[in-house]
């Protein structure tokens, strides 16, 4: 059915696509919304320092 070297290929598409899989959840779960988080507070900050200035 399969020689050698297509399976050897066929493992490392399957390998790949998962990795990327979870790397897409790791970023759309955790990391997006931290650095969003971290904009916000840091954009608020600002607004509230440049509102106590004037």
């Amino acid at each position: 059915m399969f020689e050698f070297d297509q399976y050897l290929g066929f493992l490392a598409f399957l390998t790949i696509l998962t990795i990327g899989f979870w790397l897409m959840i790791l970023l759309l779960t955790f990391i997006v919304p931290y650095w969003v988080t971290g904009a916000l507070k840091e954009r608020f900050d600002e607004w509230r320092e440049s509102k106590k200035d004037s």
